[in-house]
Order: C-alpha cells, then structure tokens, then sequence
C-alpha cells in the first residue's frame, strides 16, 4: 500500500554537503519533517557508495519519505569517491570509510533538527557498515537494523564460499568497476564535476585484483568481520534477512554470539527490502522498523523487546522453479537462538541411499563434469529468474544418497552438517554438497547446500593441500535453513566436484573417493498451534516517476536525467578441463541530460591455468564525443591452494 499521508508532514533537502576534517565533502540528501527544527528527531542514515542521485533513488523513496512522516530525519549519504561526494575510494569497508561515518555521525547530532539520537541502517554494503561502525561505538549511535549483511567478509560474502571462489564476485567486481566511474552530477556540485569525474577515472583501482589476491582468510579479510570481537558491538542490533538471500547464514551465527540486545527476521526474501521484496510475501517493514526505532532512538515502550529473539519463515514444499513470486510458509518464532529444543537427526551415507542406522558403504568415487551447477541460480539472487531451478539434471551427474520417502513431515531450521571420510587423487579439490527435497514425481528442490575447497578443510587462513591416497575426516557445514520435508517426500543429499558458474573450478580434475559419512539435519520439533503475532502489510511512501524510454533505458523524470545500461556476460568451460574457465563481462552505461552525455565502457575477462589467474580489464569514458579516459588491466595472479 502506498501511503500519501503521513503524521508529519515532510520536506527533502537534495543536497546537504557534509564537510570533514580533512575538508572532503560529502553529499546528503536528507527527507525532514518540515517542523524539525521545532521539534527535533533523531536521524537515521544510509551510507553508500551506490550514488543516492541516481542509483537508489529508487528504493530510498518508498524508505525514507516514510521515516520522516513518522517522526525521523532519513538521510542517505553517498560515500568519499563515490555518487556527488568528493575525494576517492579505493576498495570496500575500509577504515577511511568507516572514520568518515564517525564524523557524519557526529554532525547530524549536532544540527538543529536532530534530537541527537542518531540509528543506522542498511542492505548488503549499508548492513554491513552499520555492524563496522556500530563496533567504533560512536556514542550518538544508539541502534541499528542491518539487512543481508555478514560479520565474517570471507567466510559469507560475495568473494568466496568454503575457500572457493564465486562467480559472483566477478558480477559484482564489473559493477562495482563502472558504478565507481560514473560522475558527479553537475547540477549539485557544479563546474568541479568534470574534474571531481577524471580524478576517479585515473585512480579507480581493479577492484578484483585486489580480492584475488587474498585468497586466504588474512588480515584484509580480518578487517571489517566484526566476528573478530562480537563484544565490540553494544548498541542493540536488528539482523534481517531472507533464506532465498545469500547472506542469511551471518543472522543466527550473530544472534548467538553477539551479548548486545539484539532480534533476528529470516523471510523468504532474496536480497530486497523486506518491503518490496521477492519471492513474497512482503511485510510492513517500515512500521515494525518504527516500533524498533521508537523504542531505542525514543525511548517508547513499543514492546518490541519482549518478543521472542527470531522470527522466521517456515518454508513449505514448492515445486522447484528459477523465480518464485511467493513462497508458502508461516511464521514461527524462537524465543533464543539456538533453541533449546531443537534435535539432531543423524543420516548415514550408505549404499542403500540415507540411513537411519550406519550401515555399509563401498567406496564410492565421484569427479563430476565441469558444468555440474547449470540449474545453481546464483549465489545471491535478487528475486529475478536467479534462484536454484530443479536440480534433477546436475543431480543425475552426482553422487546421490536418498531417504525412502518420509514416513512424516519433518521442519528443518538450522545448519544441516556433512561429515565424510574421503581422499583425494589431487592436492586441491572442492566438495559440493546439495541437500534436496525430492517430490514423489520426482523433482529436486534444493534447500541448502554448501562447499568446501578441501585444501582448506582445517583452515582458511591456513589452508594445505591433500595428499594423495591418504584419509581425511571433514566436516562441512551447508547453508541455514527453515524448511518443510512433507510426507511421502525424500530427502537427498547429492555429492559434486563442480559447481560451474557459481563455483570456479580447481586447477586440475580431481577424483574423490568417499569411504564414509554422516548427515545432521537440525530439526524443529512439532509444537503446539503457535500464537504468532501479525504482521502488518507492506506499506511506503509513493515511487519516485520513472519511465522506460528504450530497452535499457530510463528516465528519472524530476531530475530530467536519462540512464542507460547494456551488457554482456559469456561464461564457458569444456566438461573436461578446469584449465578452460573463462568469464567474460562488458558493460556500456550512459548518463544525459539535455546537452550533457556520458559514456562509459568497462570489460572484466577472467581466465586460469592450473598455476595462475589471468585477469584481463578495460575502461573507457566519453564526455559526449570526446574520449577522457582509456586504461587497460592486464594482471598475472598466482594461485594459492585454489
């Protein structure tokens, strides 16, 4: 529902710069209630480097027009080098950005419009930075909510998964690349544009030579993972996020260890709002974010703290499919994480399928082809067609254990565990794992899975390589989960090699064999009818006017801009050799209004040999006709048991 009256009536300011010590300026754009300066309120800020102007325009607002007719300041701010901010960026989550929001922090509790109080929230970077900085403790920030975020940057973000690399680091890398290059709008920050644009085009960094450096889970990844010290953070914490997200993991790990006040809600969203986001349904997001805030930044008792600690989806079994618009469940609630009586069924591998008892297992090999993990979806999908299709095609390519069908609905709601006695006939090889509700007419849905590059079975700070013919135990852990196995349905886990595009391969094709193992599936047990509070529809305040003028082009109808976006992605590999991987990926993005055009072209190429990542990388940039920028990236990167 969209809200077109709100208690206080509201006021945007487009750009407030915000001066540093170091007189950097960065660009606010603030959503007030008019009467602030009388009655002052606290502020809640979004921190970005995904440009405010002209990037989250859109979602910023359904968000913060919302906020304030209800009673806060909404201030999205553009990180230093990035959006209509001055200075440069140089890669993600570092300290300068993080010293930066320390000072945007402080100033908003001075102005006259804010009561002091100051919360912070966020997706995905702004989730993220809202853990870092709330682990400086500023003593203005009193609270934050932090969606599809991590507190571990290599264990659970988009680089790598179980000490393998993802392929969506390299989408991510090629748009972090071009969004960092786009320019300064010249209505806000005037003449300087032009020079505040060819200062970040000369000094963007490869952003993917950086990360492919670290292969290891070392100092860089150390930085920023507020895991390093949970008793950093003391400011209360609302952890949001969705099981079809790939973040989700970080929530219970948090709300288990973190000691500050602290909730969980796990919906069936991917990386969305929870007020718009897909697959559904929605929530009113915003009016529980409001009881939230009212009772941290005002000090109302809203309740909110006596409800119990997690919230989440309880996921019934759907046909499986690469895009749901809704995904049928209901919500259940824990009143602490772990729940104390939540129980461990054990499976075994056997050579009967899954057992319930451990029973006899021949050695069973397993090197699947490369292209195991066309129907993966993406690691983090965004509610398109990106989610995890039927898995029957790469299942009939793996090695499959499977339950006789279930004698009773089973809920799962936790991390299910593999643990395998194997060896290996190469130094370095990945273990996939896929747990799959299969129906009685056949098709797999995946519902978790996990991977572990075996080199880093012990360690990922210190990873080694197998040695052939010898044993190992190894433990992995797959994705959280809350799901339903209903009745007369099977549970599978399927065993692979590969997982190609999701996964980039090892060096060289390796060879398993599997000598033993076992399957612990967290389960929920049966409860009596649970009274569940309801949740509110979704409700914002009215969409930004934006029309489609051409096939990847828009219009921002108040800012009479007109962006464009073209690209291209071609990732190949042969069944047979690893050494083949290539991903390639073009982008050409335009921005104009009336005389002023922009256009910017960048190209990511990735490739390997067993020894070695190539990584290829241009850009270019045009002023209307006129060529400002042309560099090239051509980058050698060894590889470290990967």
């Amino acid at each position: 529902m969209i809200a077109t009256a709100f208690p206080r009536e509201v006021r945007v300011i487009e750009h407030v710069p915000i001066r540093l010590k170091d007189g950097t300026e960065l660009a606010a754009r603030i959503w007030l209630p008019a009467d602030a300066e009388r009655d002052p309120v606290p502020a809640i800020l979004e921190y970005l480097p995904y440009r405010k102007r002209d990037g989250t325009n859109e979602r910023d607002a359904l968000t913060h027009p919302w906020l304030a007719g209800h009673g806060y300041a909404g201030v999205r701010v553009d990180i230093r080098g990035s959006g209509d901010s001055g200075g440069l960026i140089f890669d993600e989550y570092t300290s300068q950005e993080q010293d930066d929001a320390l000072e945007v922090i402080s100033w908003l509790a001075r102005q006259p419009w804010c009561s002091g109080a100051i919360g912070m929230m966020g997706i995905s970077w702004g989730g993220f930075n809202a853990l870092q900085v709330a682990a400086r403790r500023p003593p203005a920030l009193k609270a934050i909510v932090s969606i599809c975020s991590t507190d571990d940057r290599y264990r659970d973000d988009v680089h790598y998964m179980g000490g393998g690399l993802l392929g969506d680091g390299l989408g991510w890398a090629s748009f972090f690349l071009r969004t960092m290059c786009h320019p300064p709008d010249p209505l806000l920050v005037g003449e300087r544009w032009r020079t505040m644009w060819r200062e970040r085009l000369e000094n963007v960094p490869l952003f993917l030579e950086t990360w492919l450096a670290h292969q290891r889970r070392d100092a860089y990844w150390k930085h920023g993972s507020i895991c390093e010290d949970y008793g950093a953070i003391r400011c209360p914490t609302w952890l949001v996020g969705g099981w079809t997200d790939g973040y989700t993991n970080a929530i219970p790990r948090m709300l288990e260890r973190l000691s500050c006040p602290r909730k969980g809600l796990i919906g069936p969203w991917a990386h969305a709002y929870p007020h718009f986001a897909q697959p559904g349904p929605q929530i009113g997001f915003l009016q529980e974010m409001l009881r939230w805030w009212d009772h941290w930044l005002k000090g109302i008792d809203t309740g909110v703290m006596n409800e119990p600690m997690l919230r989440a989806w309880m996921t019934e079994s759907v046909k499986p499919a690469s895009h749901h618009d809704t995904l049928p469940g209901r919500w259940i609630e824990e009143q602490r994480w772990p729940p104390p009586d939540r129980t461990i069924r054990r499976l075994f591998l056997a050579d009967d399928g899954l057992a319930t008892k451990e029973a006899p297992l021949a050695p069973r090999p397993v090197c699947t082809p490369q292209t195991v993990g066309r129907h993966a979806g993406q690691w983090c999908p965004f509610g398109g067609n990106d989610q995890a299709g039927d898995q029957r095609e790469d299942d009939a390519r793996s090695l499959v254990f499977e339950t006789l069908p279930l004698d009773r609905t089973l809920e799962l709601l936790g991390a299910p565990v593999l643990a395998v006695e194997l060896e290996s006939d190469k130094p370095v090889a990945h273990l996939v794992a896929r747990l799959c509700d299969v129906h009685p007419s056949g098709e797999s849905l995946r519902v978790s899975y996990g991977i572990l590059n075996l080199a880093h079975r012990h360690s990922h700070a210190a990873p080694s390589p197998l040695v052939a013919g010898r044993r190992y135990r190894v433990r992995l852990q797959l994705n959280d989960a809350g799901s339903v196995f209903p009745a007369g349905h099977r549970i599978r886990i399927a065993l692979s090699t590969s997982y190609w595009p999701l996964l980039w391969p090892g060096p060289e094709t390796a060879t398993l064999t599997i000598h033993s193992g076992n399957l612990d599936l967290p389960l929920r047990l049966p409860r009596a009818p649970e009274a569940v509070r309801p949740l509110p529809g979704p409700e914002t305040a009215p969409p930004d006017k934006i029309t489609a003028v051409a096939p990847g082009v828009k219009r921002i109808e108040r800012l009479g801009l007109e962006l464009g976006t073209h690209g291209q992605w071609n990732w190949r590999i042969d069944d047979d050799d690893p050494a083949s991987a290539i991903a390639e990926l073009s982008h050409t993005d335009t921005l104009a209004r009336e005389a002023w055009k922009i256009r910017i072209d960048t190209s990511l190429r990735l490739s390997c040999t067993r020894r070695a990542f190539f990584l290829r990388a241009s850009l270019r940039a045009w002023e209307d006709a006129e060529e400002v920028c042309s560099r090239t990236w051509d980058r050698r990167i060894g590889r470290d048991c990967l």
